[in-house]
């Protein structure tokens, strides 16, 4: 039987506290994809991100499930965000791929199967780049958009950002005529960023975009 490696979660042997962990991921999944609901139905996209940046704050504060090491765990003032740059919001055609030759992504001790399956097609004017949407060969599968720019490995976490995540529902949405919310204010780091314990991802190469992208998670 094929087993999925479970991504952007926290190493470690299973113990007698795994359950507690287990139900304390779930609760943590739960409550971003009611974020991310609220999100989408929120009045305005600056009113989206405020609350984005408040709630993600207030759970890597409290909540068990935190990438913020426990021992400055209360003592965490933010996630550093650069400002809100309403320039920074797309709205994208996209397009299937002809080549959906899936790669392999290590992962911790493993490995986990991205296929490329859909490109943007909208960013290039303003970013000089499209960017690949990936499928995660997984149990239930799920859309995944990872990136690095130029403030990577300086401004923002070397190994990229994330800026759609449907598995764990970080996802702005479709507009009314089908196409895909692309805003990089809302792009935030892997938690392997945060914490060295935990095992996440890191954004393919040629999802690189050659310019600075000063919107979202920071250093």
């Amino acid at each position: 039987m094929a087993v999925a490696l479970a991504y952007d979660a926290p190493l470690g042997a299973q113990d007698s506290q795994s359950d507690i962990r287990t139900l304390q991921l779930a609760d943590w999944r739960r409550r971003m994809a009611e974020l991310y609901g609220r999100v989408r139905s929120a009045p305005s996209p600056s009113d989206a991100w405020q609350l984005w940046c408040h709630t993600r704050n207030d759970l890597f504060r409290h909540h068990p499930q935190s990438p913020i090491p426990e021992a400055i765990r209360s003592d965490y003032a933010a996630i550093p965000c650069f400002d809100y740059d309403a320039n920074l919001r797309f709205q994208v055609d996209i397009a299937l791929l002809e080549d959906r030759t899936p790669e392999s992504v290590e992962i911790g001790e493993g490995v986990i199967r991205l296929r490329p399956a859909l490109e943007t097609k909208g960013l290039i004017s303003s970013l000089g780049k499209e960017l690949t949407i990936y499928w995660i060969e997984a149990y239930g599968g799920g859309l995944f958009l990872p990136f690095r720019d130029a403030t990577s490995g300086e401004e923002t976490y070397g190994g990229g950002r994330y800026l759609l995540d449907s598995i764990k529902s970080a996802d702005l949405g479709m507009t009314r005529d089908g196409k895909m919310v692309l805003d990089f204010n809302f792009a935030y780091h892997p938690s392997c960023a945060h914490n060295a314990d935990w095992m996440c991802p890191l954004a393919p190469m040629q999802n690189t975009l050659l310019v600075p992208i000063r919107a979202g998670e920071r250093l």
